[in-house]
């Protein structure tokens, strides 16, 4: 990774001359809170109609109680937002089709958000068609997939002793995602389909909001599940599932939640857009700076206002300390990360991509759409590039980058068509 040192072009106007000194002098005129924002930014310019200023200074973005809304939420409660401009105010959320909703109707200005959700707007396939936009990619892995301990207790601990367990005793089988078009949705599917199961032919999928899934398995409502943290490791606490795969498995350094907004939000409020997003990614810095700050992190997000569960169900899994319910214990290094050494925020175009082939591959979109052309119109890698030069994150070479997934196939989104009719099991 390099740090990018090209600054977005600018062009000189009465407001805000080429000269540093003079753009200087005229943003102090302007107040000491815009000139506090601009001086963030380590060059002159302007940005939209003339001024840096944020167009919009209280920023509502919603967040569903999960381990990985915990940049934006300490990017408010550090006061890092002000730094910024703006006032971010989180706001929780029941599940994600309310966030979907929400989104839509402007009752929310962002959200933490599910990748997959965002591009089934755009495309209309988990809702009213809407166009949308990806401002930054929240965190790398952290998610899993959870097998029930009466599963478990049968032998079934990973996806081919499940798909053994399952051809010996023919029942129906319930396994929960988080959304149709969601992340969690298709790390379940893809992990099944690794073992040989058809997630729709074998199995019936529900979806529940990821802070219901620890009570719907402990009822018996579902044989397994796939949500984002602390749930996987609640399940293991309360001593109602165990650890399949983490989705790290599945994918190395897999995009997850991401900032998430609509195209007409951003057309309105690029500076907004821009600050917020520099926000987040210096409060992604603070959390990934060590020990010390990862625990106050799960302090604060552990309280009722944001996740409502123990800190010990949060602070173990984001040092990379993991145990599977049955025994066994292991430090992963490819533990939930939030900025890392700056490689996890990127929006990169093949990320997106990838999520429309698994949309095509199981029947949520009848054609094959232009991949690449939908996935530059969501992912907003200019507001992300200014985002970045305002918080120092260093910038990747490339917009694409490639993965080996955990059935060795390659993804680099250089045929996503091709790729998406590749697999044997598909709707």
């Amino acid at each position: 990774m390099t740090a990018s040192t090209t600054p977005p072009t600018v062009a000189a106007t009465p407001e805000a001359p080429v000269s540093a000194s003079a753009s200087r002098r005229d943003f102090i005129k302007k107040g000491a809170a815009t000139a506090t924002f601009f001086s963030t930014l380590g060059h002159s310019g302007v940005w939209a109609a003339g001024s840096d200023a944020p167009e919009k200074t209280e920023v509502k973005i919603g967040f569903i109680p999960l381990t990985d809304c915990a940049s934006v939420v300490m990017a408010a409660e550090l006061g890092i937002d002000k730094k910024y401009g703006i006032k971010i105010v989180p706001t929780k959320e029941a599940s994600w089709a309310g966030v979907r909703d929400k989104l839509v109707n402007a009752e929310l200005d962002m959200a933490h958000v599910l990748y997959g959700l965002v591009y089934g707007l755009q495309l209309g396939t988990s809702g009213p068609q809407k166009d949308m936009a990806v401002l930054m990619n929240l965190n790398h892995n952290g998610q899993a997939i959870t097998l029930s301990k009466k599963l478990a207790d049968k032998g079934a601990v990973d996806g081919p002793s499940l798909a053994k367990l399952m051809a010996a005793e023919k029942r129906e089988y319930t396994f929960a995602q988080t959304f149709p078009t969601g992340t969690h949705a298709m790390w379940l599917y893809y992990w099944l389909a690794s073992a040989g199961i058809d997630p729709f032919k074998d199995t019936r999928a529900i979806v529940v909001p990821p802070p219901q899934m620890v009570a719907n398995m402990r009822v018996g409502n579902m044989d397994g599940f796939c949500v984002g943290e602390p749930w996987n490791h609640r399940a293991i606490v309360d001593g109602i599932g165990i650890t399949a795969n983490t989705t790290q498995d599945i994918w190395k350094d897999h995009p997850e939640k991401v900032l998430g907004t609509t195209a007409e939000f951003v057309a309105k409020n690029p500076n907004t857009a821009r600050a917020v997003t520099a926000a987040i990614l210096e409060a992604g810095k603070w959390i990934d700076a060590g020990l010390q700050n990862k625990n106050k992190m799960a302090e604060t997000i552990a309280q009722r206002a944001y996740v409502n569960t123990g800190v010990d169900a949060i602070n173990q899994r984001i040092l990379g300390r993991y145990q599977n319910g049955m025994g066994k214990t292991w430090d992963d290094p490819n533990h939930m990360k939030f900025y890392n050494d700056g490689s996890v925020n990127f929006p990169y175009l093949s990320d997106g991509m990838w999520f429309m082939t698994q949309h095509k591959r199981w029947g949520l979109m009848k054609t094959h759409p232009d991949y690449l052309a939908v996935a530059k119109k969501v992912n907003r890698i200019d507001v992300y590039k200014e985002a970045a030069s305002a918080s120092k994150t260093p910038l990747p070479k490339s917009d694409m980058r490639s993965v080996k997934m955990m059935d060795g196939v390659v993804w680099d989104g250089k045929d996503p068509a091709k790729y998406a009719d590749s697999f044997k099991i598909k709707a």
